[in-house]
């Protein structure tokens, strides 16, 4: 049976009250509440996305006008009133509702200063329009509207960048066979995986998926479980061992019996396993609104001090107004909207030359704070493939071991074989076939050659085979001991030699590690491998602290026990299995060749597989918040400067008043001032 995805309940096509296509996968819902709550993010996006296009335009069509007077008819400010009005009332409706909630819990926020800037802007604006013997100067309907349109494209881009959390969730989704060839009454039928019960015996066919977890019944394989383990090699598994749905089933036909279906399967606990962690993230409070909560009741505090003062001096009830506007005026937040924006467009926009993506301003304001990473190790510190390392032969002739060990894995798939094979090509040695090929599982290959037997495996096969290699134990040991795998090579039953295979170190591994750990940085690696392996690969990325023998539903574990130490964890890493890690990290780092699901997943995205980026993106992130905290600083700056003058502190010794030209003036030299700050990182040039 499927989930209802909001409730969890189990439903499907018969009994399901409705049903959604979406992305190509079909959702049932127990309930109208269920499906109006699945549909809701959607239903609000779209809202945002009209009223965002509606706003832009009027804001567009107010600021050309101000400057270019073209329409006929009516007036020209009457022309900005009717346009600039919906775009204050309607697109900014949300941030008036920001304003009101946050009264409600007696705070302030960038709502409430945005609703209170651009309204005394609009306000003034109205009344030098329709009464312009009483309120003389120009009107600002442009620098409302404008506001307004730009902080909703902002929104926008922000929704857009969180839509993509869940399609990661889709997509561990989509890894799960849709049928299943399961042995009932003695007769095979295929039939959807939803249908499939415990105790069913599923028969699963060289190169299918394994349709959900169970135990072999019958026949033994290799398979391939990177996608749930993360681990590049296939492992071998026989009757009785236990195997995972939606792992790939390399070489033998086995029959398997279902131990767990739908939600208890390895895969729907991943699935669950994200879903949690995407969702107890809690969205970062901004600077400017904890300023705002502040800086927002100081201003109107000081905008009724000086009407009231005014009108107690002068009894002048639009002189003592005037005052109290300008201050609202020259509070407005036109610098103050642009200080984080701008700043994140550079940092994310520069970032992306250098081959990082960061998906929303979010990331960028948690990386600076990193002060812990995990290295996922397979497929990210390295490659992700065996490679040949060593080369140890009897009579010292190496070419020739490599020669006949890869003729006898030339009627191999498996990935230790393909590693001969490939790195007999790159010494453009020739390969022929041998004339017979024997697999043993989990041992290795027999074949003939030239009238002789040709070994190639472990020290099982050479036991069976009655090989002796005590000669070569000494370097045996040592290739172990380094994390490596021996590959034992015998001709006519006499040792030839071993060869070593490793997955290697991707290249720059070591360097991005020594740059992080200058930077303070603590540097884990994690792996499912076994402790002398993973130390071994570890010391190697100069690495001193690992987690070995930790299974996928335990590295989001890890990164949880880190964060409950008070650490902030950036995770790195590109498989399946590190998708929960990756979404309960602080910062998850997804390198570009790994799976979709792991770049949805992560917040940073290495387009390059260079692990010198991880530096690079913290670094810009750095930078980033450095130029954002000075935007905020000078936009705040010009502002409060001005509010004294703007109240009348200087009128009764100098006549001097603000007017709205000036406090206009004031605004748009605070923004000038922080787009160009800004700007000015397009200068910044990474380390490497």
């Amino acid at each position: 049976m499927a989930t209802d995805p909001v409730c969890g309940m189990h439903v499907d096509e018969k009994n399901a009250v409705y049903k959604k296509e979406k992305d190509g996968q079909t959702y049932y819902f127990c309930s109208e509440k269920c499906l109006k709550e699945f549909e809701q993010p959607e239903i609000e996006y779209e809202k945002l996305k009209q009223i965002t296009l509606f706003s832009s335009v009027l804001a567009i069509i107010t600021l050309l006008l101000t400057y270019f007077p073209l329409l006929p008819l009516l007036p020209n400010n009457v022309w900005l009133f009717i346009f600039a009005t919906p775009v204050q009332f309607i697109g900014g409706w949300r941030f008036y509702k920001g304003t009101l909630d946050a009264l409600n819990a007696k705070s302030a926020n960038m709502d409430t200063l945005i609703a209170l800037g651009t309204s005394a802007a609009w306000l003034y604006s109205a009344l030098a329009t329709f009464l312009p013997q009483t309120f003389k100067g120009e009107p600002y309907f442009d620098t409302s509207a404008v506001i307004i349109a730009l902080i909703l494209v902002g929104k926008l881009l922000e929704e857009i960048a969180k839509g993509k959390a869940s399609e990661s969730l889709r997509k561990l989704i989509d890894l799960r066979p849709k049928t299943a060839t399961v042995i009932r009454n003695g007769k095979e039928n295929e039939i959807p995986i939803s249908e499939i019960v415990v105790g069913d015996v599923m028969l699963v066919k060289p190169g299918q998926s394994i349709p959900t977890d169970g135990v072999i019944a019958e026949g033994h394989t290799e398979i391939d479980e990177s996608m749930i383990t993360g681990e590049s090699l296939p492992v071998t598994r026989k009757k009785g061992d236990k195997v995972i749905g939606s792992t790939i089933n390399k070489s033998g036909l086995l029959k398997i019996k279902a131990t767990n279906v739908g939600a208890d399967t390895t895969l729907a606990q991943i699935i669950n396993l994200v879903e949690k962690a995407q969702l107890s993230k809690v969205p970062i409070q901004r600077l400017a609104d904890k300023v705002s909560a502040y800086f927002v009741p100081i201003v109107i505090v000081i905008a009724l001090i000086s009407s009231f003062f005014w009108y107690a001096v002068t009894a002048d009830t639009i002189f003592s107004l005037t005052t109290a506007i300008m201050v609202l005026i020259i509070a407005c937040p036109c610098a103050l909207g642009l200080a984080t924006p701008t700043a994140i467009l550079v940092g994310t926009g520069k970032a992306a030359e250098n081959g990082i993506l960061i998906r929303n301003g979010e990331a960028i304001e948690t990386a600076h704070k990193v002060n812990t990473i995990i290295f996922d190790k397979t497929g990210t510190l390295t490659k992700g493939k065996p490679s040949v390392t060593d080369l140890i032969a009897v009579n010292g002739d190496t070419k020739e071991l490599l020669k006949l060990a890869a003729i006898g894995e030339k009627g191999s798939e498996h990935p230790l074989g393909e590693a001969i094979i490939r790195k007999a090509e790159e010494m453009e040695i020739k390969v022929e076939y041998a004339k017979s090929y024997q697999t043993f599982s989990g041992k290795g290959i027999k074949s003939e050659y030239l009238r002789r037997s040709l070994l190639v495996g472990n020290a099982a096969l050479m036991k069976d085979e009655g090989v002796k290699f005590s000669q070569l134990d000494a370097h045996m040991e040592k290739l172990e001991a380094e994390g490596k795998t021996a590959i034992m090579v015998a001709y006519n039953n006499k040792p030839l030699g071993v060869i070593g295979i490793a997955d290697t170190l991707q290249d720059y591994s070591k360097d991005a590690v020594d740059a992080l750990s200058a930077k303070g940085i603590e540097v884990i690696m994690i792996t499912g491998d076994n402790e002398r392996t993973a130390v071994a690969i570890a010391k190697q990325a100069g690495i001193e602290k690992v987690f070995a023998n930790v299974l996928p539903q335990n590295k989001a574990d890890k990164v949880k026990e880190l964060q409950e130490q008070g650490k902030i964890v950036a995770f790195v890493g590109d498989g399946i299995n590190d998708a929960p890690a990756l979404a309960q990290a602080n910062i998850g780092i997804a390198v570009g060749s790994g799976t979709d699901v792991a770049k949805e997943t992560g917040s940073v995205i290495l387009i390059k597989h260079d692990l010198r980026d991880v530096f690079t993106a913290i670094d810009i992130s750095r930078y980033t918040m450095k130029k954002i905290k000075q935007n905020l600083f000078w936009a705040f700056f010009y502002n409060t400067a001005g509010i004294p003058i703007a109240a009348g502190l200087l009128y009764p010794y100098f006549g001097v008043l603000l007017t709205p030209l000036i406090a206009a003036a004031a605004m748009a030299f605070s923004s000038f001032f922080v787009v160009g700050n800004s700007v000015l990182m397009k200068g910044y040039k990474p380390k490497f």
